[in-house]
């Protein structure tokens, strides 16, 4: 098994990045290979509207790194995000890329179906619950399991 954790922080070794971290520790404890995926060195442009998705299973734009990063989750077994919470939601570099993750899954439903999902948020203040429904959500809409927690998962 694989997990792709992707890290929305715009900072490099963050609070998120850590949480990340010791998810991924835990998973590897059990046996199951994980990779972190960083967006803090990258800028990922919002979603066009384009739909010229259709014509292929990822996005089209070849501008930034998403389609490097959407077929490393299409390939893996299981979705970590991870979103510090700067505006009482997740951050803009993790929704840009949900947004265009989600138009590429709607113009192909069934891509992420049955992977596990889990999310987790850093956060200063208020919003948390925000950032992590956000994210639940994105993981519900493409027909994937979303791992439970016996805590918050939230720092």
């Amino acid at each position: 098994m694989k997990v792709l954790a992707i890290c929305g922080s715009a900072r490099n070794n963050g609070n998120t990045e850590l949480l990340l971290e010791s998810v991924c520790g835990e998973l590897e404890k059990e046996g199951i290979e994980t990779e972190i995926v960083s967006l803090a060195t990258q800028v990922l442009q919002p979603c066009r509207a384009c739909w010229a998705c259709a014509g292929e299973e990822n996005c089209v734009n070849r501008k930034d790194a998403f389609r490097d990063i959407f077929e490393k989750m299409k390939a893996s077994d299981g979705i970590l995000l991870g979103s510090p919470v700067y505006a009482a939601n997740i951050s803009s570099g993790m929704q840009a890329l949900l947004e265009r993750a989600a138009v590429v899954c709607d113009m192909h439903p069934g891509l992420l179906r049955h992977k596990a999902g889990a999310a987790v948020a850093a956060a200063r203040r208020g919003g948390a619950m925000e950032a992590i429904d956000a994210m639940n959500h994105f993981f519900l809409n493409h027909e994937m399991f979303v791992a439970g927690s016996v805590y918050w998962n939230m720092a």
